[in-house]
């Protein structure tokens, strides 16, 4: 069983996740659980997946969380002529010494921003499958490594808009969460045009951390307590996704394992060194809805995922009791 993080640990990552929702709160105005959220994902060593129609920040958010950190960025423009080779890169013979190079592609980042990401063929967006999942890139037969941390922050479009194909059940399955931008309120949209009006605040962003010491962070967030009761609680809610008769696909055990470690992030960020239940009800629709697939029954009715994972949320019955993190061992 790993060590549980000590306060000093824990004062640490609190101190590190707040500049950095200051940083980007800075650039991503009137949209603070939007940006909480998202650090929630990268403490959990997860993938961040943003949905909406153009102009509304998603570009902009994935931009500023890459800029607060001192990190290597690599940024993808998903096209239809995209290759999977564009994305981990390529062998190349060199005449002069008579082998053969590896180039790497911009997936090999702390920080990958896929800007359009269903713009590309099914094939090209398969090309990310090995290295959201183990990590590492596989060119000609050979495997790479990735640098850690590693966070790909994806934008897309709704599936509706032209031009886009739908995300592989495996690809979506593979982010962490889904989050929607939305547009700000009339206050916030006012401040936006206040701020950028003369320049671009992406522009004065500079970094707050780096890529080591979110990587401290990402372990101490790993090594929260999670009660058997709380545990015990993700696993009623993805087992109910999988019994409702409004989805015809349920929630994996990936998912039952990330929304543990989303859960455990958003503790973490809050100072806590165990997780609560309200810390799973509040990832549940973010971390969940995105990998399941209506019924036919549903899509006719108007219910979405999301308000099918809601309604999951509302009818599982809480932990009767949760045990916080074991007490320390003292000399006496």
């Amino acid at each position: 069983m790993s060590t549980p993080p000590t306060p000093d640990e824990l004062a640490a990552l609190v101190a590190v996740t707040t500049r950095l929702r200051a940083n980007v709160e800075s650039v991503v105005t009137g949209r603070p659980e939007l940006v909480r959220t998202s650090l929630a994902v990268l403490l959990a060593e997860g993938h961040l997946l943003l949905e909406d129609v153009p102009g509304v920040g998603k570009t902009t958010l994935a931009k500023a969380i890459a800029r607060s950190i001192d990190a290597s960025v690599g940024r993808i423009q998903f096209t239809p002529d995209l290759l999977p080779s564009d994305l981990t890169g390529v062998n190349i013979f060199r005449a002069q010494t008579h082998e053969f190079e590896f180039r790497p592609g911009p997936v090999f980042a702390h920080v990958v921003i896929g800007d359009e990401i269903n713009r590309a063929s099914p094939k090209t967006q398969s090309a990310l499958l090995e290295c959201m999942q183990e990590a590492q890139a596989t060119v000609d037969g050979r495997s790479y490594p990735l640098p850690r941390p590693f966070l790909v922050v994806a934008t897309q479009n709704p599936v509706e808009m032209e031009g886009t194909y739908p995300l592989p059940e495996a690809q979506r399955d593979r982010f962490m969460a889904r989050l929607t931008v939305g547009y700000p309120s009339v206050e916030a949209e006012l401040d936006m045009l206040d701020a950028q009006e003369t320049a671009d605040p992406l522009a004065r962003l500079r970094p707050v951390t780096d890529a080591a010491e979110v990587q401290r962070c990402v372990d101490v967030a790993r090594r929260l307590y999670a009660a058997p009761a709380v545990k015990r609680y993700v696993v009623d809610l993805v087992t109910a996704t999988r019994e409702d008769p409004g989805l015809r696909l349920g929630a994996s055990p990936r998912a039952a394992i990330q929304l543990l470690r989303a859960s455990k992030s958003l503790a973490a960020m809050a100072g806590r060194d165990h997780v609560l239940p309200d810390d799973v009800q509040e990832l549940a629709v973010a971390v969940l809805a995105h990998r399941l697939l209506p019924s036919t029954e549903a899509r006719l009715s108007g219910r979405t995922t999301q308000d099918v994972v809601a309604a999951v949320v509302a009818r599982t019955p809480l932990p009767v009791a949760t045990t916080a993190a074991p007490a320390r061992q003292t000399a006496g």
